[in-house]
């Protein structure tokens, strides 16, 4: 737990290698706590830190929760505050699920030399804490150059939805291989200036 409210407790908490955090929601009263900075850090490094519920304890108390914010330091990156979100069941949230990609090895267009165009690395979904997908998959397998991939060829488990629910956006294209022309700039000045020599 967190003892005294404002910059001067959050202060000092840093200095000891701590990160002030705070679990809201539920209409409950916020807690104020801190954690240690090097099991934050080892945490952050896990792509799925803000789709995935954890089990804080305070003072004895477990809470059920699911990290919704961290804010960093604007130079040294180092996390300076973490909000934690109260688990409610039947409440449903945003989330920002990661794209995987399957079947490279079986994808004519990318055979041929197409390039995947990842269009949106993350997809944002909305469904109960509990629901949130590890990751949205893509086949890639049978695709050619030129193709898209929708909103439309994920399979969503039951009870999630996309966020954008307008249209059916698009994850990724494949895309033709580009090709850098070098033109001869010199050449040409030359045969330029041959013409010109000789219709003086």
């Amino acid at each position: 737990p967190r003892d005294g409210v404002g910059k001067g407790s959050a202060r000092q908490a840093r200095r000891d290698g701590q990160v002030p955090a705070v679990i809201y929601g539920n209409k409950e009263e916020p807690i104020l706590l801190t954690l240690e900075r090097r099991v934050l850090v080892k945490e952050l490094t896990n792509p799925q830190f803000f789709i995935q519920l954890v089990d804080v304890e305070v003072a004895g108390t477990k809470h059920r929760v699911l990290p919704r914010d961290v804010q960093f330091h604007p130079v040294s990156d180092v996390p300076m505050h973490v909000d934690f979100l109260r688990f409610d069941p039947k409440r449903k949230i945003n989330a920002a699920v990661p794209v995987v990609f399957e079947g490279e090895d079986d994808c004519p267009g990318l055979k041929t030399g197409g390039v995947l165009n990842i269009v949106r690395y993350e997809v944002e979904v909305l469904c109960t804490a509990d629901n949130i997908p590890p990751e949205l998959i893509l086949q890639l397998a049978g695709l050619e150059v030129g193709d898209s991939m929708h909103a439309s060829a994920v399979n969503l488990p039951d009870g999630v939805e996309f966020a954008i629910t307008d249209r059916d956006f698009t994850i990724a294209t494949i895309a033709a291989p580009t090709v850098a022309i070098v033109e001869d700039d010199e050449g040409e000045e030359g045969e330029d200036g041959a013409e010109g020599e000789g219709s003086d």
